[in-house]
């Protein structure tokens, strides 16, 4: 297990070094001239702003210089400036973060608290009525867009019967974004965990636990829960990316201040600084969540860590 744990690590440090590479050369796949561009809300910047703005970028190096200097100031946790208002870039990222991980928290805890249940649910009634009846509710909750459910909620649970704010910092304010994420995802994980169940329901360990005359309750939940988790926890890894992704659009419907709407603000401003944070701390948590996730297939299945 350790041996398997070091090597997680080991692949997810060069995953980062190759994602740390990439975002310190995405400035230079913007066509044309980036520093320009930047500048280009300015009514006509002057040739010593646009050099100045080159050398504070240390865009006048070569691409391997710039590529060191970059890292050498993440490794003391310098992540540049941002263009607009001059603050450190790690600072604004920080300030942001603990606002879009809640938000990203709740909709996983709607979407795995909600969407389990009701797919063990449905592959325990295979066949029947609820067990269709659940997936089409499946099938529409993936259907819809969350920008379109997070506006027909406002408009139901604000605008209409005023039960909940449009927006604002409180946990009554989470609501509301938090089940637009939580539901298309719950639709997910309902599936993922039925396809699971119905699978393993079908083994010979499931029929020898049943012909030995087990309680039904305890071939459930003891034989045929975990081995069914390992599915369902890839999916819910998965999940966690698209929901800190899909916080992006859904934190900008609702003003929600997490790190989405920081980063439509850094793109509308061109400020490239703030979005190469941006990106390079994404990356960074869906690595640690890829090696967790590995982490916790291996404690599952004890034969992936041998592998």
């Amino acid at each position: 297990m350790t041996r398997f744990i070091l090597r997680r690590l080991f692949s997810a440090l060069v995953t980062l070094i190759i994602s740390s590479f990439l975002v310190c050369m995405l400035i230079h796949l913007i066509p044309g001239d980036p520093v320009a561009m930047m500048m280009a809300q300015n009514s006509s910047p002057t040739p010593e702003q646009l050099a100045a703005m080159r050398h504070m970028l240390g865009l006048d190096l070569p691409l391997w210089q710039q590529y060191f200097h970059y890292m050498g100031r993440l490794l003391t946790g310098d992540m540049g400036r941002s263009i607009f208002g001059s603050e450190p870039v790690g600072k604004l990222l920080l300030e942001r973060l603990p606002n879009t991980f809640a938000l990203a928290f709740a909709g996983l805890a709607i979407a795995i608290g909600f969407g389990m249940p009701l797919g063990f649910f449905a592959a325990y009634k295979k066949g029947s009525w609820a067990d269709s009846a659940l997936m089409a509710f499946a099938v529409v909750g993936v259907s819809v867009p969350n920008f379109w459910l997070g506006l027909m909620l406002v408009l139901l649970f604000s605008m209409t019967l005023g039960w909940l704010p449009v927006a604002g910092e409180d946990w009554k304010s989470m609501i509301l974004p938090a089940v637009t994420l939580g539901v298309t995802y719950m639709a997910i994980i309902a599936r993922m965990t039925r396809s699971a169940m119905i699978e393993v329901f079908a083994e010979d360990f499931i029929r020898t636990a049943r012909a030995k005359g087990l309680p039904e309750s305890l071939v459930m939940f003891r034989h045929a829960l975990r081995p069914a988790m390992i599915s369902v926890v890839t999916i819910i890894g998965v999940v966690f990316g698209y929901l800190m992704g899909g916080a992006v659009v859904v934190e900008n419907v609702f003003s929600w201040n997490g790190l989405g709407r920081l980063a439509i603000q850094a793109i509308n401003y061109r400020d490239y600084p703030l979005i190469q944070g941006f990106i390079l701390l994404f990356a960074t948590i869906i690595v640690v969540m890829s090696v967790l996730l590995d982490i916790a297939y291996a404690w599952l299945d004890p034969r992936i860590s041998v592998q």
